[in-house]
């Protein structure tokens, strides 16, 4: 597994809507292995091996962050901000992060008063990013309306294996599905895998669903991160005991295929692998859901990836849960392969 690349992608913006240059930094990362590349208007990433065989899977990790946009320049050169996915403004108060204008960074402030931490609910409208700007002409020259914002939190490694970054959701699934197929193709596999870094998942949901109905697979296989049910104030209760180090997560849910999902838990067997599982009675809130409603529909499964503090300004993760995804896909796209082929 390259960590230093998936470090890389944990430190290039992509906040929803503005995921070129994570797009690029795949496709060149995918050259190394794919036989075929695909784009679309929606930004995808998409690197295929076996472009000729009739039987294709799709493989959905996207590489969109949540984070926000500028909406508005005052006249004392204060930032004002909307919300590009799930944010939750609060835990950005105090917090530094970057504006990204024409492929520069501009460094900035989320702003703290008494007044705004005092506040039981924060929206993103209360939000004010300080660039040491003391007038808008002078913020102007620097950054513009529609410039995407993140966090500024780089990644760390922490004990036992584990990591800390912003925007593990879900840049760590668009890592997981290309390099499960580029090592597939290694261990022989035939059929058409198309691994997908897919844009848009935090707020639209187009890119899945420019890929499904392009490619028209025979089933899909999403690739997100989970709550990891060992965090502070979590309940195992509520959809599965999930622990950080603790492998691969399955769904069992209504929209998940059930001989798919058979397939991965044998599989994972097969290599001596511990599995875990959470429940979705509904939406799993994932790419999943697009592709499985898309063309005339189409079979999928959810692996997830444990995480801790979910759509926060910082994440953490286990590079164990990781390499795990990655084996446990490889080995599965060889078995689905031999499979269909009887």
């Amino acid at each position: 597994m390259n960590r230093e690349f998936l470090k890389e992608m944990l430190n290039t913006p992509s906040v929803s809507g503005y995921e070129e240059q994570m797009g690029e930094k795949l496709l060149a990362y995918g050259r190394e292995f794919a036989e075929e590349q695909l784009t679309d208007p929606s930004g995808n990433a998409i690197s295929v091996v076996n472009p000729q065989a009739e039987n294709k899977i799709l493989l959905c990790g996207h590489m969109d962050e949540i984070g926000f946009v500028v909406t508005h320049i005052d006249d004392e050169g204060w930032l004002r901000l909307t919300a590009a996915g799930g944010v939750r403004p609060k835990l950005y108060i105090g917090s530094p992060v970057e504006v990204w204008h024409q492929g520069n960074k501009v460094n900035g402030v989320i702003a703290t008063s008494s007044e705004l931490l005092g506040k039981d609910k924060v929206k993103d409208s209360d939000l004010l990013v300080d660039i040491g700007a003391c007038s808008k002409e002078e913020a102007a020259e620097r950054v513009s309306v529609g410039d995407p914002v993140c966090a500024d939190a780089q990644v760390r490694e922490l004990l036992n294996d584990c990591f800390s970054g912003r925007a593990l959701d879900d840049r760590t699934g668009a890592f997981v599905v290309t390099e499960a197929a580029r090592r597939a193709k290694l261990m022989g596999a035939g059929m058409g895998i198309y691994a997908a870094a897919t844009t848009g998942e935090e707020t639209s949901g187009r890119g899945a669903y420019y890929a499904a109905v392009r490619i028209k697979p025979d089933c899909a296989i999403a690739v997100d991160v989970t709550w990891a049910s060992d965090a502070p104030g979590t309940d195992p209760g509520d959809t599965g005991e999930v622990k950080l180090g603790g492998g691969p997560v399955l769904c069992r849910a209504s929209v998940v295929n059930k001989k798919l999902n058979a397939l991965l838990e044998e599989t994972a067997a097969e290599l001596g692998m511990a599995v875990q599982w959470e429940v979705a009675t509904g939406r799993t809130g994932t790419d999943g859901d697009t592709v499985n409603k898309a063309f005339q529909g189409i079979p999928m499964a959810l692996v997830s990836i444990p995480l801790r503090y979910m759509h926060s300004s910082v994440e953490v993760g286990s590079w164990k849960d990781i390499e795990q995804c990655i084996e446990l896909l490889a080995a599965f796209l060889v078995r689905l392969d031999k499979e269909m082929g009887q």
